[in-house]
């Protein structure tokens, strides 16, 4: 019995999945296709994540669709109502019954001799493995693992008596209120915890090895506030949208060219924000440039206001080892606990964990460099969605999958079936994603890399690459155009360069 085939496949049914395939739908209308999601439900992060005060770390005027108003008065937004919108957007636009749920790709090779790809998944709901073959694959999976979060080896913590917990899998019977909570980290998840669990517990504490840049902006945003009096939701929505990437680009530039600047910038807004004669330099002045890590924003200052009022503190200091009680930290204190969350990371996981063969031979990610952030070099008819570190993931995404149907017309109109990203020949090549962050620099090597040069260089500037991806040439030196039978270019998998 021959395998079902789709014209594309997409991967993941999160915020990417879903939206990739509305754009499918949209401007490829003639194409079939498919989505395979692992887990059994439609939203990706934001069905996973359930910890208290999960929301948004960008502004929903970008987080969400092109194509679909945020229409919440909410800027900064709950992750259930982000969930929801994700599934309203499958609902509306017929995407729900193009959906395979509990269907986990494991590995996916490409034929040149008959232009498709053979996909193999496995079926978590029967244990069944699924072959399915498509012309195109486009990967919207993100880029850590989902069944596990990172936790450090902590010592004595075999010997700590109350209950450790990790954010990625919040038990739905843990009962905080009036509780001593110790949140172990300093990133987006903890100082989203942090807050939301004050409003319970008897205290919570944010220990934290170092601290993190935490800005504060306002949940709602005025201008779209009045704009919606006046204009069209959609009309709006463009409107406000335009102005926050414009706003952020420039915050992201001024950072990387005056961080200095920034630094003191942000120092007095915390300054500001906390009591008179709190240590902000030791509690929220880190020593790297702001956006060497992304920023941490709190919703109406809701971080600082906890420890304002004495429901949360910060401790800036190391684990010395876990007590029966707590933990005592390097310092020799002792912080008691009875409950400690673990928010000290994601463990990256490039395509989901699926693995690719071209022509029988395995792909090395590490050694493939990456074309306009989306392509691989040696692999054809293939995508992947990353978004950007230094803005919302949506924008990128969005502009993936409209270049991914700009692809699919093109090979249409011009008589060919597959096109290959060719790696450069020359210039030194770099991480795909350029952030420092722990959870980062512990899987830069496995990831693919980005070349000296536009298109291998990703430049985490969305008015540039809305250029580059609507209305640059699909045609240039760093792909090739082909039909079937012809195998996929020598060497261009894989090159040997120096990595910075």
């Amino acid at each position: 019995m021959a395998p079902d085939h789709v014209d594309v496949l997409i991967v993941g049914a999160g915020l990417s999945g879903v939206g990739a395939a509305v754009h499918l739908q949209r401007n490829c209308p003639g194409k079939s296709y498919a989505v395979l999601e692992g887990r059994g439900a439609v939203g990706g992060t934001w069905d996973l994540f359930r910890y208290p005060g999960i929301r948004s770390d960008s502004d929903m005027y970008t987080l969400g669709y092109s194509f679909k108003p945020w229409t919440d008065p909410k800027a900064i937004a709950d992750g259930d109502f982000i969930r929801e919108y994700v599934r309203e957007t499958a609902r509306e636009h017929g995407v729900q019954e193009h959906i395979r749920f509990h269907h986990r790709v494991v590995r996916a090779e490409w034929d040149s001799a008959a232009a498709r790809w053979t996909v193999r998944a496995r079926r978590d709901d029967t244990g069944e493995e699924v072959v399915l073959t498509c012309s195109f694959l486009f990967t919207c999976s993100g880029y850590y693992r989902y069944d596990s979060g990172y936790t450090p080896e902590f010592p004595g913590a075999d010997r700590y008596a109350g209950r450790l917990v990790h954010p990625q899998h919040w038990p739905e019977d843990l009962d905080h209120t009036g509780k001593r909570v110790v949140v172990i980290g300093s990133g987006a998840t903890a100082v989203t915890l942090v807050p939301a669990l004050a409003e319970r517990a008897g205290h919570v504490t944010m220990l934290q090895r170092s601290p993190t840049y935490v800005i504060a902006l306002p949940s709602r945003d005025r201008l779209a506030d009045a704009l919606r009096r006046w204009l069209p939701a959609k009309a709006a929505y463009s409107v406000v949208r335009w102005k926050n990437v414009l706003l952020g680009t420039a915050s992201y530039q001024l950072s990387r060219r005056a961080p200095g600047l920034v630094k003191k910038y942000l120092r007095r807004a915390a300054r500001g924000s906390l009591p008179v004669g709190y240590d902000v330099d030791r509690h929220f002045s880190p020593r790297y440039d702001p956006w060497d890590q992304r920023l941490c924003v709190v919703p109406d200052g809701d971080l600082f206001a906890a420890v304002s009022a004495g429901r949360a503190s910060v401790v800036t200091d190391t684990i010395d080892t876990f007590t029966e009680q707590g933990i005592r930290l390097g310092s020799g204190e002792e912080l008691p606990a009875d409950v400690v969350v673990t928010a000290t990371g994601l463990n990256l996981l490039a395509l989901g964990g699926m693995t690719l063969a071209v022509d029988g031979t395995e792909v090395d990610l590490a050694q493939t460099v990456a074309y306009k952030g989306m392509m691989l070099s040696g692999v054809p008819n293939f995508a992947m969605t990353i978004g950007y570190t230094n803005a919302s993931w949506t924008l990128k995404a969005d502009l993936v999958a409209t270049y991914v149907c700009r692809l699919l017309r093109h090979l249409d109109a011009t008589g060919q079936q597959i096109v290959t990203p060719l790696a450069p020949a020359t210039g030194e090549l770099v991480p795909l994603i350029d952030l420092k962050s722990g959870y980062v620099l512990r899987a830069v090597d496995q990831l693919p890399k980005q070349g000296p040069a536009a298109p291998w260089r990703l430049h985490q500037n969305y008015p540039r690459d809305v250029l580059l991806m609507r209305r640059g040439r699909l045609t240039d030196e760093g792909v090739r155009f082909s039909r079937a039978g012809a195998p996929a270019p020598d060497g261009a998998a894989q090159r040997t360069a120096p990595v910075a």
